[in-house]
């Protein structure tokens, strides 16, 4: 699957050959990816160089530290892009049921939240590992917790649903 990545608005285009390939814009690449510690903080080796950052979710993506610079990054598989650029894109974040869905296939590490648990945009719903990497899965906006579909240790596919939030009882 090839993924198109913006970095500060800068598209690339990335396809994950395997835990030790990949290819950027067509150029195929060999890679040691690895977190550091239970930090956000991860190393990369590609082409020769090391990289160290540190990477978190935002509210609009994922927030990546590198060398005190911060960059805004967007990742998007090539399906969910061109529905997007169609019009079809995902449910609307700010109204409606949310389904915390997976982006990514991978195993659930931990899950800290319980059905009928109010929870606040931003907390963390889901932590999710896949190639070596935990990410953390954090809640879009404010709402309830209505249904849990995973448990740790469970494996789950990309795009499938994990945890469903109901609105905040103020936005219904």
């Amino acid at each position: 699957m090839k993924y198109i990545t913006a970095v500060n608005e800068r598209e690339f285009e990335i396809e994950i050959n395997d835990d030790r390939h990949v290819t950027v814009d067509g150029v195929r690449q060999e890679i040691d990816f690895q977190a550091v510690g239970n930090r956000p903080l991860y190393s990369l080796l590609i082409g020769g160089h090391s990289y160290e950052a540190y990477v978190e979710a935002g509210h609009d993506g994922w927030q990546v530290l590198h060398r005190g610079n911060l960059y805004q990054v967007q990742v998007e598989n090539e399906r969910a892009q061109r529905l997007t650029q169609l019009g079809g894109g995902g449910p609307a974040v700010a109204s409606g049921e949310y389904h915390l869905k997976a982006p990514m296939s991978g195993l659930v590490v931990t899950v800290p939240v319980d059905e009928g648990q109010a929870i606040a945009q931003g907390e963390l719903l889901v932590i999710l590992e896949s190639m070596k990497m935990q990410n953390e899965l954090k809640a879009p906006r404010d709402g309830l917790v209505t249904r849990v579909r995973v448990q740790p240790g469970d494996s789950v596919e990309e795009n499938q649903v994990m945890v469903v939030l109901a609105p905040a009882q103020s936005e219904t």
